[in-house]
């Protein structure tokens, strides 16, 4: 074999075999999170993973295949540095995706995809916010130290093998040969089907799935499905998704004053709280843990719906799906995208347009984190407060200003308005204390052992505060307090069943709340919220095709859920969540299942496309 072609040979060798050696490193690191596995699924992870690493190490060795071809021509100083410069890029993308899909899995469970990237950029401060420094040293150092190691490796083996030929001609037609085949294990199959993060299934066991996944290729593959939305998700041909789509939003005309009526009031002031990473869990009412039992006694003066989803597992789809009834994405997210964000529907600018709304927003961190100051002036809010609206005395928190200040700042607001108040007002605060990395300031001994109760309890603490001053002044009379996680954060740890983790709360509470307080067993997801309070004061809610009343009893009911390589659908009487990667179910329960795994598949299918026309 000639030098050439034994040089393309070793760095497709060489990198293949780090992508291996990176699958017992993380199945070590999570391997009481995957439960009892044997010794022959450590081998079918690295097995069933073996033809995407195949297809990243290609894509990889592309670049130095073209540069041996040129050192067959020209041995000369160029081309040596370009070759070094080539292994030293390679070396520090292959670390930081490592290090950086180690780190985060425990979180989010799933491999890494362009999220991270998104919220690093948007606000470094805030996105490395639920990192302790010494986590945060730890990974700079592992990548320090892991593409040192890959650069000598690479560079002391594969490098080192020269490109120069005696016959220069017929070496750099099999050279070419050479690169030319890595198309074959890059694409990873000679038929229709090119690599895709399916290839990697092979168990009941999700977590050994995702160990055989290539986080390179997850990236990459997440990277380069952000925009051709219209081709995603094609589970139906001609009109069929948009017919079902139709049959689940659409529904029989009814009198409104068969309609028990919500609200006492027709201008009501609304108050709607997005507490971080809250979720039926720590509600003893829902079955939960006694943690957050202030929302308890909220919810049990008030109306709590029982069967009610998140949308998503991140803020940045939660708040479109609560003000903007639009649905978490599974790939990404609408707050990425300005100019979409601006075509979107908005319940606060139909609020504002309608009823001419007063509206300001509060949060104690940055709000350029997440695209979110783009998304909220967009949606019409006339006054955002942020971190930087509160003195630096008050950031105490790696997130901002704690969630007690916040609710601080919102109430003397709301006091200090109330005196010459001529329009009806809309605040909407959302919590931030309630995450990593748990550091509050506030110590409940019942949960001296675990900082991430504390931190709920903490949490919990502010908003009952925040409700008990309001529902003690004048001002609760005309009030319409409106409570939802943003999404299941941290607690219980390890939640593996999805309908589990997307299980949240919804509380509506206030004086000008009409209704009796009960416990409404009705299926809904976040995107309900729009309709639901825009139907309760007469406005037209049919620009929010994806909401429904849940009030109505003649709308079809229903939660639809999703994150990275899932989805969900939910009835009183069925449930259906799928794979997305290999499109097979998680769970199918129910009579009906099979038409709700179709119900399921065209919304995927229509919020989809909405996106790509927005």
């Amino acid at each position: 074999m000639s030098k050439p072609l034994l040089r393309i040979l070793a760095f497709f060798g060489i990198y293949l075999l780090i992508f291996i050696l990176l699958k017992p490193i993380f199945m070590a690191v999570y391997q009481s999170a995957m439960g009892e596995i044997s010794a022959s699924d450590w081998f079918s992870v690295i097995w069933h993973g073996l033809p995407m690493d195949c297809s990243m190490a290609g894509y990889l060795t592309i670049v130095p295949g073209l540069l041996t071809i040129a050192g067959i021509w020209f041995d000369n100083r160029g081309i040596r540095i370009a070759n070094r410069v080539y292994i030293a890029i390679t070396a520090a993308v292959i670390s930081i995706v490592a290090v950086t899909d180690l780190s985060l899995y425990g979180y989010w469970n799933f491999r890494l995809d362009t999220t991270p990237f998104f919220y690093f950029f948007s606000s470094p401060a805030s996105a490395l916010a639920s990192v302790s420094v010494f986590t945060t040293i730890l990974g700079f150092a592992g990548c320090i130290i892991f593409a040192t190691a890959i650069y000598y490796i690479i560079h002391c083996t594969a490098d080192r093998i020269s490109s120069a030929a005696s016959r220069r001609v017929p070496a750099t037609i099999f050279s070419l040969v050479m690169t030319a085949a890595l198309f074959i294990p890059i694409r990873g199959s000679f038929t229709v089907s090119t690599m895709n993060l399916s290839r990697s299934y092979f168990s009941s066991n999700q977590r050994l799935n995702h160990a055989a996944i290539n986080p390179l290729f997850s990236l990459m593959y997440s990277a380069t499905h952000q925009s051709d939305f219209s081709s995603q998700f094609r589970y139906f041909d001609g009109g069929r998704a948009e017919e079902i789509f139709t049959r689940l939003t659409g529904h029989e005309s009814i009198p409104t004053d068969s309609i028990t009526p919500l609200l006492s009031l027709s201008h009501p002031d609304i108050y709607i709280i997005i507490l971080e990473s809250f979720s039926a869990h720590l509600m003893p009412s829902l079955g939960g843990e006694a943690v957050a039992t202030g929302l308890d006694s909220i919810a049990s003066q008030g109306l709590l719906f029982s069967d009610f989803y998140a949308s998503g597992v991140r803020t940045d789809r939660a708040i479109p799906a609560v003000l903007s009834a639009f649905p978490a994405q599974p790939t990404t997210s609408l707050m990425k995208f300005a100019k979409k964000i601006e075509h979107a529907p908005s319940l606060p600018r139909t609020l504002r347009d309608s009823l001419g709304y007063d509206m300001s927003y509060y949060y104690g961190g940055d709000a350029n984190f997440t695209n979110m100051l783009a998304y909220l002036v967009s949606s019409g809010f006339d006054h955002i407060v942020s971190d930087k609206d509160f003195p630096l005395s008050k950031h105490t928190s790696k997130w901002g200003a704690h969630d007690h200040v916040v609710f601080e700042r919102a109430w003397s607001d709301i006091v200090t308005d109330s005196a010459s108040a001529d329009r009806p007002r809309l605040r909407v605060i959302q919590t931030s204390s309630s995450h990593e990395p748990f550091e509050v300031p506030y110590s409940d001994p019942r949960f001296a052992d675990s900082p991430r109760k504390n931190a709920f309890a903490y949490a919990d603490n502010a908003v009952t505060a925040f409700v008990d001053s309001l529902s003690a002044s004048p001002i609760w009379n005309r009030s319409v307090v409106i409570i939802t996680p943003d999404h299941y954060g941290v607690y219980p740890e390890q939640l593996d069943d999805p309908l589990a983790r997307h299980h949240v709360p919804l509380i509506i509470t206030g004086g000008a709340v009409s209704r009796s307080p009960a416990v409404i067993e009705t299926v809904g997801d976040q995107t309900a919220i729009a309709a639901t309070l825009l139907s309760a004061l007469g406005i037209d809610s049919s620009e929010f095709t994806f909401s429904r009343n849940l009030f109505d009893s003649s709308s079809s009911h229903y939660a639809f859920f999703s994150e990275p390589g899932i989805a969900g659908f939910v009835t009183s009487t069925d449930t259906v969540a799928f794979n997305l990667d290999n499109n097979q179910p998680l769970i199918m329960s129910g009579a009906s299942s099979a038409e709700a795994a179709d119900n399921c598949k065209a919304l995927l299918q229509i919020i989809y496309d909405t996106l790509s026309d927005l």
